[in-house]
């Protein structure tokens, strides 16, 4: 094991996976000049020359070319560099990338990575905040991911890059400098895999990207109210391992999904719905569901800390839901 930061666990997955396969290739904004915005892609113009490809600003030419290189052979990982410029692409991802195996009879298919940096970070509001998980998850043809540690980061990064279909692999601003456990030699985390991140008997807690730090913080404060919880690690929300997630509500009995994304209509508020629909009898108490008001997000750093839901928020989700 060796301990390194969620930027550079991703930047090792990259640079294996070009050294392991030359139809991969990096392009973007800022990807060379400045190692993009967080640094994930330093080193690769030195590394890889001829492989990595700075763009102006242009999303819509940048996923297309993606999507014609994919389809013509290569792997493309697309940086696109906030998780909000995808908006000006949502044709290239949801119309072609999304939808060409299945309109092909799988003649075709798009093995395609988008690296998307999302959540507040640097107080940059509401246009270069946002999450939009529940966006994604709503799309048949695409898989989503959302890592939390950088063990994760680089094996699920990894597994991203090989598979034969679109990834759109969510990378929390915050989180980029985190630092953790990454183990030695080949690492590859399945896509539809949930973790355990910490066992408990009394209430379990699905949480989704930083929310998962949060909630083990939360574990701790909640142990000297004599409640053992559950953590547990989505780290894809499509496909949603369903059965981790129901096997652990139906042993504690007990649900309290977190997310930083709006409650309103996200990946938390759907979580919520598959555990009501399949624990049902189960359950001991109603699901709770701890998410960001439906807002946009704030620049004021006094405002933020009253939309991105806290450790303390999941410790009263869970002290309401016990009582």
């Amino acid at each position: 094991m060796k301990t390194m930061a969620f930027n550079e666990a991703l930047r090792e997955g990259l640079h294996e996976e070009m050294a392991r396969d030359d139809s991969i290739f990096v392009i973007g904004e800022d990807v060379i000049t400045h190692g993009g915005p967080y640094k994930v892609t330093e080193g690769v113009a030195e590394r890889f020359p001829g492989r990595i490809f700075e763009t102006p600003i242009a999303e819509a030419g940048i996923v297309g070319v993606g999507v014609g290189a994919a389809l013509a052979g290569m792997r493309p990982v697309v940086e696109l560099m906030y998780l909000d410029f995808v908006t000006c692409a949502m044709d290239e991802v949801v119309n072609q990338a999304a939808k060409m195996r299945y309109m092909s009879g799988g003649q075709g298919s798009v093995p395609m990575v988008i690296r998307l940096p999302c959540g507040v970070g640097r107080l940059l509001a509401a246009q270069h905040s946002q999450i939009m998980e529940s966006w994604f998850m709503h799309v048949p043809g695409l898989q989503v991911v959302v890592p939390s540690t950088p063990a994760d980061a680089k094996g699920l990064f990894k597994t991203a890059i090989r598979s034969p279909d679109p990834v759109m692999f969510f990378e929390y601003k915050r989180i980029y400098t985190s630092k953790g456990e990454v183990p030695d030699g080949e690492h590859l985390v399945p896509i539809g895999l949930a973790d355990i991140k910490r066992e408990g008997e009394d209430a379990t807690i699905i949480a989704v990207g930083p929310m998962v730090q949060k909630s083990l913080e939360a574990a701790i404060t909640l142990e000297d109210d004599g409640y053992d919880v559950e953590v547990v690690d989505p780290r894809s929300l499509s496909p949603l391992d369903t059965d981790t997630i129901c096997s652990s509500v139906s042993k504690t009995g007990r649900a309290i999904v977190c997310g930083e994304d709006s409650a309103f209509a996200g990946a938390v508020s759907e979580i919520a719905a598959m555990i009501g629909e399949n624990c049902f009898h189960d359950l001991k108490a109603p699901v709770a569901r701890v998410g960001s008001p439906h807002v946009p997000m704030p620049f004021s750093a006094e405002l933020v800390k009253h939309v991105v839901p806290s450790s303390e928020s999941v410790v009263s989700a869970v002290q309401a839901v016990m009582s």
